[in-house]
């Protein structure tokens, strides 16, 4: 399947580009950014084509990766979708449910495939512990805590813009944390959100097994207290997702692989774009709570 890339930024760079060109059952075809250096840059390294018109890259491709902010994916990815090509899509889909709504239906209705990007639903060691706590059962609750800390020395994501905003955290790590959480403990119902210090989230959230969990995000922790531990716990007592040790670029490829096997079968992928708007809608819920507490 021939795939163009959109993006040119450290995620572009480090994980969907090399991740493409290794990808099995895939034809890198080449690279769109709205910097032309930049793009052809990149595209340089990669071996590839760089695109200068977006329409041209679309005419190319049967499918496209996305690695831009949430607000540029959510209107390039429904232009992909209208005219037919398959969506490898980053977290958050969209910035606004309205938006992630129109993608999903767009998507539907040009029965394309589309797969999220949610990395640890790709790593093989998360996919274990999630089929394994699945299979057992029995459990009451869990945790999600993800502090980060944007602003050190060594983060790729630095320069960011909208990792920034007021929101940064809910939108940029809360997909994370609502994804690993829903693999444990089943579908959300419903969420409530408390605002902290600065960018700091707290959400309790209830699923529709009638299990209760929580999830703590900041991408403005101090270096000193970045933490994450995400776990479970119930009849048969307490577990905790082991860290991720897959390479962020190996996760990537076979998302690659597996949104080729959902375009030729026919099947939607577990955590594909009906799945992303879900975790929109609920994002933008959160939003709207903090926003009425202010």
């Amino acid at each position: 399947m021939r795939f163009g890339l959109v993006g040119t930024g450290p995620w572009a760079r480090d994980t969907h580009g090399p991740g493409l060109r290794a990808a099995a059952g895939v034809e890198f075809v080449g690279v769109w950014g709205r910097d032309p250096g930049r793009t052809e840059a990149l595209a340089t390294d990669l071996g590839v084509t760089g695109f200068s018109d977006y329409a041209e890259l679309l005419e190319t491709v049967d499918a496209v990766a996305f690695a831009v902010p949430p607000k540029v994916q959510a209107s390039m990815a429904l232009e992909a979708a209208a005219v037919g090509k398959h969506l490898l899509l980053d977290k958050p889909v969209a910035d606004s449910y309205d938006d992630a709504r129109a993608l999903a239906d767009e998507a539907d209705d040009e029965g394309i495939a589309s797969v999220v990007f949610f990395t640890a639903r790709f790593a093989p060691e998360s996919r274990t512990f999630f089929e394994k706590v699945q299979a057992q059962g029995g459990w009451k609750g869990g945790w999600s805590r993800m502090l980060a800390s944007l602003d050190a020395p060594d983060n790729p994501f630095k320069e960011s813009v909208w990792r920034r905003e007021p929101r940064g955290a809910l939108w940029d790590i809360g997909p994370h944390a609502l994804s690993n959480l829903s693999a444990m403990l089943g579908p959300i119902a419903e969420l409530r959100a408390v605002g902290g210090e600065g960018d700091l989230v707290h959400l309790v959230i209830t699923h529709e097994s009638g299990a209760t969990s929580t999830a703590s995000l900041s991408l403005f922790a101090p270096p000193a207290g970045t933490n994450f531990e995400t776990g479970i716990w119930g009849e048969t007592g307490t577990a905790l997702l082991p860290p991720w040790v897959t390479p962020a670029v190996d996760s990537l490829q076979l998302a690659a692989r597996e949104l080729i096997e959902a375009a030729e079968s026919g099947e939607s992928h577990p955590v594909d774009v009906a799945f992303g708007t879900r975790i929109v809608e609920l994002l933008a819920s959160a939003e709207s709570q903090l926003q009425a507490a202010r």
